[in-house]
């Protein structure tokens, strides 16, 4: 999706009730695990966790609440262990979606994926049927409403830091870097004071596919809402231009 949709979906996102809010925290509460039994809990020496800290306090995630998450996963052995697992597969008109989940039972997840696409007409494929479609990148989104300053120095900044591509839509700025660079671009940005509205590496599609059969529209939302409700389910890519 354009940087312009992106920033569109991420702020209706937001704006959505509670319950969506709460399934928000469940996805960082894991992510925040995951994070901290790979590196440890010191943000300072551990460039995942700073990752997702920042992504937490994007989505308003309450200090105390991302202080108990560290606290629990660095204390407690007995923890859930969560396995991460990625699904490909096909929605309505060859449409691409990828399923990112952190799961403790990988045959619930699996059903769970199965059935959200077979209720939207579509169907899981093997591994790497539709990554390739796809590029890993950084991606930062931020609201103009939330930057004073200059496009121009916005730019050189992020470019300065690794960034490999800068795009200013109608009511953001989006920056792209590589999945390695990611961490330091957004420290960089986040040193200055610039609130960054969304700030993630996530898979960018190389083209788009349109729907413009309204049952095809029907089936996919279909598909992506009942994703969007499994918790186990952390992120959901795809190549639907909205």
């Amino acid at each position: 999706m354009s940087g312009h949709s992106k920033f569109a979906n991420i702020k209706h996102k937001k704006e959505k009730n509670d319950a969506a809010k709460g399934k928000i925290f469940t996805i960082i509460g894991r992510e925040i695990a995951v994070a901290v039994k790979e590196g440890g809990a010191d943000p300072d020496n551990n460039s995942k966790l700073r990752d997702v800290i920042a992504k937490a306090k994007a989505n308003n995630m309450p200090n105390d609440t991302i202080e108990r998450g560290i606290k629990k996963a660095a204390g407690d052995a007995n923890s859930v262990d969560y396995v991460s697992v990625t699904y490909e597969g096909y929605g309505p008109n060859g449409s691409a979606i990828i399923v990112d989940a952190l799961t403790d039972n990988k045959n619930r997840t699996a059903a769970n994926v199965r059935n959200a696409f077979t209720k939207g007409g579509g169907n899981v494929g093997a591994q790497g049927c539709v990554s390739f479609m796809f590029d890993k990148k950084g991606q930062i989104i931020i609201d103009k409403e939330d930057y004073d300053g200059e496009a121009d120095d916005l730019m050189m900044m992020a470019l300065d830091a690794g960034a490999d591509d800068f795009a200013e839509e109608e009511e953001s700025f989006e920056i792209t870097t590589s999945p390695e660079e990611f961490s330091s671009v957004r420290e960089t940005l986040e040193k200055e004071g610039i609130k960054m509205l969304s700030a993630e590496v996530t898979m960018i599609p190389q083209n788009y596919v349109s729907l413009t059969d309204e049952d095809d529209i029907k089936k996919m939302n279909r598909i992506l809402d009942l994703l969007d409700e499994d918790d186990d389910v952390q992120a959901v890519y795809h190549n639907w231009d909205e």
